[in-house]
């Protein structure tokens, strides 16, 4: 398996309940943090739901 690393680009502010837990389960608690992840499908289907939040980068 692979590691991707995430950054955080958008803010928490004015996102849904949903999108702000799987911003949480990911390990994000503030703008611009990164965080690295081991690809798996549970974690590529929570990257697609907040995609456009965030910067990813495979490593």
């Amino acid at each position: 398996m692979s590691k991707v690393k995430l950054t955080l680009v958008k803010s928490f502010a004015k996102r849904s309940p949903a999108q702000r837990a799987t911003l949480t389960a990911l390990g994000f608690k503030k703008t611009y943090q990164v965080v690295e992840k081991q690809t798996s499908p549970s974690v590529d289907g929570m990257i697609a739901k907040v995609m456009h939040l965030l910067k990813v980068e495979s490593i």
